[in-house]
């Protein structure tokens, strides 16, 4: 007999009176905006302005789930594709299925256009971002708990996680890898944190600690999952990609260091200094005109008669 474990839920869905809410949406939900709240705070102690990261979310966030679905049904196509399944699944977002690889990767071009639109440096935005994007990790990770999915190996730990009977998926006690990753971006989110307060870290360097802590983690958790996934010597398709990023941050972090070391001063220029022209500036002032002004005539001294 089992005397510790942690349950998982009888529903992947949350009942708000007669209305359902998933709670793999509802977790994506929460962690999107503990993000861009936390990211406000970061941005705004860096010298930018309130409301500027929830402007460029408006772009980032949609890309990003967009991003995060293609990865995830392009990488499990015989999930969706193969015989016997329905295509139609691949658009059930809400059932579970967002790859952070391709959630970052696009989200990230979501977040050059918002940027661009506002004359900001996409590095500085990604700085300011990056623990609360960790944040948001952690708490959506949750979501795979709710529907009782991305699970590791058997086990009779003390926090084995207790998986019913249902489709593609055998009851028993197994490691709560979602469990794992979520406190392990909560530790990367800290790193971040500490290194950025301490180094002064820029020019998107904060965020790349972040994509390298993450990736560190994510390599030894996916290996411990037991669902089905693409392997290539071996190893799952993640653990490789997880390999190849980490390589990549790391590269990116030294390079940038030395090629521009310190911090942007400026994270976000005055709009009229980011847009200035050669467009007069009006003014309350009478403008000057080219043509002279005639003088008033003045009164000239009287002639007085020369000495004799």
């Amino acid at each position: 007999m089992d005397l510790a474990y942690i349950p998982s839920p009888s529903s992947g869905a949350i009942h708000i009176g007669p209305l359902p809410l998933r709670g793999y949406a509802l977790c994506i939900i929460i962690g999107v905006f503990v993000a861009v709240w936390y990211g406000n705070k970061r941005w705004i102690a860096r010298g930018g302005k309130a409301g500027t990261v929830a402007d460029i979310a408006v772009w980032a966030v949609p890309f990003g789930l967009v991003g995060g679905r293609l990865y995830h049904v392009v990488t499990d196509y015989q999930l969706y594709f193969s015989e016997g399944k329905n295509w139609v699944d691949a658009f059930k977002i809400w059932e579970g299925g967002l790859g952070i690889w391709g959630a970052i990767s696009l989200g990230a071009v979501g977040a050059w256009i918002g940027c661009r639109r506002r004359g900001i440096p996409l590095p500085a935005y990604a700085d300011a971002l990056a623990p609360g994007i960790a944040f948001a990790q952690a708490i959506g990770r949750w979501g795979n708990w709710f529907n009782q999915e991305l699970y590791g190996k058997p086990t009779d730990l003390p926090w084995a996680l207790k998986i019913s009977e249902g489709t593609n998926r055998e009851a028993g006690l197994y490691h709560p890898t979602f469990l794992y990753e979520s406190l392990w971006c909560i530790g990367v989110a800290v790193l971040v944190i500490w290194a950025d307060r301490r180094f002064k870290l820029g020019h998107g360097r904060a965020f790349a600690l972040y994509v390298a802590g993450y990736c560190a983690g994510r390599g030894w958790i996916e290996y411990m999952r037991v669902d089905q996934a693409h392997e290539v010597l071996g190893l799952r398709l993640n653990v490789w990609t997880a390999i190849v990023v980490f390589v990549l941050a790391v590269a990116y972090i030294v390079i940038s260091s030395r090629l521009r070391p310190g911090r942007e001063e400026v994270v976000e220029p005055d709009r009229k200094e980011a847009g200035a022209s050669d467009e007069p500036v009006p003014s309350d002032e009478p403008a000057a005109s080219d043509e002279a002004t005639p003088e008033e005539p003045s009164e000239s001294p009287t002639p007085t008669e020369a000495p004799k």
